[in-house]
């Protein structure tokens, strides 16, 4: 399965929030900030990274449907499976 990247611009702009949001992680444990603020903001990280995983697969599912519709491809329902698993 391969998605096309002009389909998946909003997740850039996900993962580039993340991106920064990490980077805010670091220098919070580099200043020494307390513990429970640092685990909230990777936690935030972290959902944030598993909506963009979610909708990578999401995209990729409906672009496999929409083609084995018009008999171009099937879906592996095992790999969906796998990939979706991979996010648990």
């Amino acid at each position: 399965m391969q998605v096309k990247a002009a389909e998946l611009t909003d997740v850039v702009s996900r993962l580039r929030r993340v991106e920064g949001q990490i980077a805010g992680v670091i220098r919070m444990i580099e200043d020494g900030r307390d513990c429970k603020d640092v685990v909230t903001q990777l936690a935030a990280a972290s959902r944030a990274l598993d909506k963009a995983g979610f909708k990578i697969i999401a995209t990729g599912l409906r672009q496999c449907v929409t083609e084995s519709a018009e008999g171009e491809q099937s879906v592996d329902m095992a790999e969906m499976e796998r990939l979706f698993l991979s996010l648990a």
